[in-house]
């Protein structure tokens, strides 16, 4: 059973920020190994989904961007699952909370997200289309992809 929590940064304590900043840490800098500057700035103006385990532990998360925050759209970035919560559809079921949440809170507006580029097909699968060439970022391949708005 996961329980999940919408908070913008403002709502977030001290030990729910630790505890995103430690699993997005986990995934993204230790397994992925991949130094990059997770401190970007954009946290304070985000909203977190964050999905928790049973002992409260981050299984799921991503944050949301409003426009000119990153991209001109709303962008969901630090898209992730921490290792114990894999392979049971908890990614797909994150990202589908995240869009409804956009769409409850923000209206039908268009999304864009910067991907690893070996997920495009994941996000794909909710109406993602690649825009551009694929870059390199902090030495993985990433595609940004837009989703527009879905017609109201």
């Amino acid at each position: 059973m996961i329980r999940w929590e919408w908070l913008h940064f403002a709502g977030l304590d001290t030990s729910t920020l630790y505890a995103i900043v430690a699993a997005r840490e986990e995934v993204f800098v230790v397994e992925q190994r991949c130094a990059y500057r997770d401190a970007d700035g954009r946290d304070p103006a985000g909203w977190h989904l964050i999905g928790r385990g049973r002992e409260g532990e981050v299984a799921a998360y991503l944050r949301v961007l409003l426009p000119g925050a990153r991209f001109a759209e709303h962008s969901i970035g630090r898209v992730l699952t921490t290792a114990p919560f894999r392979d049971q559809g908890l990614g797909r079921e994150l990202m589908l909370r995240g869009l409804s949440r956009v769409a409850e809170q923000f209206g039908s507006v268009p999304i864009r997200i910067a991907a690893q580029a070996h997920l495009a097909h994941f996000y794909g699968s909710f109406g993602f289309v690649a825009v551009g060439d694929p870059y390199d970022e902090d030495g993985i391949t990433h595609i940004d992809m837009l989703r527009v708005a879905p017609a109201g």
